[in-house]
């Protein structure tokens, strides 16, 4: 069986790009599916201005380090992409 090449649907989703300071857009964009980083012992010490983000669908935690993007997913779920990624990924609408 060989490779098949497959493209990525055309898919709108929602996304904030974490980049420190206030939480308020947080809780706007992710209700109570944010937490500090620090507060669920997911990073260490220096990393206080990383948040982590509940994923529903694979049930844990999702480390956010600052300038990282969360994304809501298609199913509602959060998960955090690189700066890198989403760039090469996603545009605009």
């Amino acid at each position: 069986m060989s490779g098949n090449r497959f493209r990525k649907r055309p898919v709108e989703v929602r996304a904030l790009q974490w980049v420190g300071g206030p939480y308020e857009c947080l809780n706007e964009f992710c209700g109570k599916n944010w937490s500090r980083a620090d507060a669920v012992e997911e990073v260490g010490p220096n990393d206080t201005e990383n948040v982590v983000v509940w994923n529903t669908k694979e049930r844990q935690w999702l480390n956010v380090p600052v300038g990282h993007w969360i994304i809501c997913g298609i199913a509602g779920e959060f998960y955090p992409c690189d700066p890198q990624v989403f760039e090469a990924t996603y545009e605009p609408v």
